[in-house]
């Protein structure tokens, strides 16, 4: 079933991706549910491309996934979010299905915008997620946009920017931060600080690796989170957005995280200081998450491991119906294209 979005068909119908979204309030079972989800789909990915079914780049987030999902779990489908081109993750968390996001990094009409976008471009406006930007930071003044037009129509709907250390040294970050704390604009942002820009570790791009600092540098209350504990996590992002929700003023946290893949498809990340990844891998969020839930008593190994087989079965079958699905006709790419002219 096919539902229309406001400029681009979707092939995720509002209804499946707002119980997709829904879920994630449910419990810490179903939150763990969906980062197995995520990281299976994101290897996935980077078994279909070193298979050669993807065409052109490919970023993946694995490490990352609590991030995505305790946001996701805490936002209303009206709130618009931006984010990278590395956004397979959060795209799952807001509520896109494995098959839309697969399909779409495969270029298939299965995909969230009918595979004419791939990889860097995915969007589902009616589940608040705006298309994805390959331009790093360039998401950031366009959800202050967001928020600022959410205000002057009074819809109580907040703005939310996700981007990656290495945005904050570029002029898109400081512009969004400067606006968005000089007309009060309901956005929240969400810099995902993984240590790595690209293939450039912060120390050697970045004076300091507190980047919260740079958001009160702007006056705008800012914090530091650890980014692998999903349910703290949740409760941060919780009493934040309740926050700009009420007063109607900026916010910026700085999520801790680290990514346990290269920069890109095949960069084996070489570079990395020995050990680094070794340590992180400790912290890994779902090993965390699992640990937390069997210490809770909420389940036990058993129920876990079904969880876990439950999810990975439907990535399998997602990556199945992705490859069977036929790519776009050559004219779907002006499909979406609007001209105007005096002649």
């Amino acid at each position: 079933m096919v539902g229309k979005g406001r400029g681009l068909n979707m092939t995720v119908t509002t209804g499946i991706g707002a119980e997709r979204r829904a879920q994630l309030s449910t419990g810490p079972i179903a939150r763990l549910e969906r980062m197995i989800e995520i990281r299976g789909v994101e290897d996935a990915i980077l078994k279909l491309f070193a298979d050669g079914h993807v065409r052109g780049s490919t970023h993946t987030t694995q490490g990352q996934e609590a991030v995505s999902v305790a946001l996701a779990s805490v936002l209303e489908t009206s709130d618009l979010l931006t984010c990278t081109y590395r956004g397979h993750a959060m795209a799952l968390a807001l509520g896109l299905t494995a098959e839309s996001v697969l399909g779409e990094v495969l270029g298939r009409t299965v995909g969230s915008i009918g595979g004419v976008g791939g990889s860097m471009h995915l969007c589902d406006r009616d589940l608040g997620l705006l298309p994805t930007f390959a331009i790093v930071g360039a998401g950031i003044p366009v959800a202050v946009g967001a928020a600022i037009a959410s205000k002057h129509f009074g819809t109580n709907a907040i703005g939310v920017g996700v981007f990656g250390d290495g945005a904050t040294n570029i002029g898109a970050f400081h512009e969004g931060l400067n606006l968005a704390a000089v007309w009060d604009a309901p956005v929240l942002f969400v810099c995902e600080n993984n240590l790595y820009g690209e293939y450039s570790r912060i120390d050697v791009t970045t004076p300091f690796e507190d980047l919260y600092l740079r958001g009160a540098a702007y006056g705008i209350e800012s914090r530091a989170v650890d980014g692998q504990d999903v349910e703290t996590l949740r409760r941060e992002f919780a009493d934040t957005i309740e926050a700009i929700r009420a007063d109607s003023r900026p916010r910026f946290l700085e999520i801790k995280t680290y990514r346990y893949v290269g920069h890109s498809r095949t960069d084996p990340a070489t570079y990395r200081p020995d050990g680094e990844k070794d340590e992180w891998l400790k912290r890994d969020p779902i090993a965390l998450a699992e640990a937390a839930i069997v210490e809770s008593g909420i389940a036990d190994q058993a129920t876990l491991a079904e969880v876990r087989a439950a999810a990975e079965n439907r990535v399998a079958e997602a990556v199945r119906v992705a490859m069977d699905s036929p790519g776009p006709e050559l004219a779907a790419m002006f499909r979406h294209v609007d001209a105007q002219s005096d002649i």
